[in-house]
């Protein structure tokens, strides 16, 4: 049996700018016999296409309650076809704004890139090892490594920020780039995530999201004291593993690197699904 769908007149909204011109026209309709969500927003899309308003065209419908099983209520939203005005900000067109800080990350390091001096003269060679103390552990030290910091921000018609659209984005938060992005190669930048806001309860506003974003370069023939390390995406993570070696004068045990470790600690993301372009 076909969904009854009736208008619930008591409840029609409309909204007029500053001019007195009608922008917006909220119509609620009462769905019957619809058996979910989305057999409830068919047959209200049914009725509200069909229904004629001047000037109006239908922009987006929502369900706002269900008031039984197979009883629902869902809210159709018009809008003026002129497009748009001072009071009715949400058209196809997007703004955008772009920043950057080139801040810095902090690392630990346990292996320096070279030792540049040793004193006196016959002190114990640690081939690199940082800070290694009398029980032979090497403590290293933090440095500042070269972070790129970016932030976009994007004003998204709301049609475009479903449910769907928040889940994908909240997924991709703590991955890193699968393909190029924004002219970085696949592995240098991290997501951290995106905020958004939007100023109407109206589904059909406008959001503004900031996205955020930091890059580290991708490095290759990396030197770890002796040993070679060809490739490091810029958020793979890179350890050393030390053995203790006798040192050249015979007089100490010292440390010294034996392997060396390219970890992948963040998955991959599409960011294509950020919706921005690559």
């Amino acid at each position: 049996m076909a969904a009854r769908v009736e208008e619930a007149y008591s409840e029609r909204d409309q909204t007029v700018n500053a001019k007195g011109e009608v922008t917006e026209i909220e119509i609620p309709y009462l769905v019957f016999g619809a058996e979910d969500e989305d057999a409830a927003l068919s047959a209200a899309r049914s009725k509200a296409a069909s229904h004629s308003i001047s000037g109006m065209v239908l922009d987006s419908l929502e369900v706002t309650e269900r008031i039984n099983d197979d009883t629902w209520k869902v809210k159709a939203i018009y809008e003026a076809e002129d497009g748009e005005t001072p009071d009715n900000p949400d058209t196809d067109d997007e703004t955008s704004s772009f920043a950057f800080d080139t801040g810095g990350g902090t690392m630990h390091r346990n292996q320096s890139l070279k030792t540049v001096a040793k004193v006196p003269n016959d002190a114990p060679d640690f081939n690199g090892a940082i800070e290694v103390d009398n029980e032979g552990n090497v403590n290293g030290v933090d440095v500042t490594m070269p972070v790129l910091n970016f932030t976009e921000t994007h004003t998204m018609a709301g049609s475009r920020v479903t449910t769907s659209y928040k889940k994908s984005v909240a997924a991709l938060t703590g991955t890193v780039n699968r393909s190029s992005f924004r002219g970085f190669a696949a592995g240098e930048v991290l997501f951290l995530g995106a905020s958004g806001q939007k100023r109407s309860k109206k589904a059909s506003a406008p959001w503004e999201i900031t996205f955020r974003f930091a890059v580290s370069p991708n490095q290759s023939s990396l030197s770890v004291g002796k040993l070679k390390v060809s490739n490091k995406k810029g958020w793979d993570y890179l350890w050393v593993r030390y053995a203790d070696k006798v040192s050249d004068n015979r007089k100490n045990v010292i440390k010294e690197p034996v392997a060396a470790y390219v970890e992948q600690v963040y998955p991959e993301g599409d960011f294509g699904n950020l919706g921005l372009g690559m």
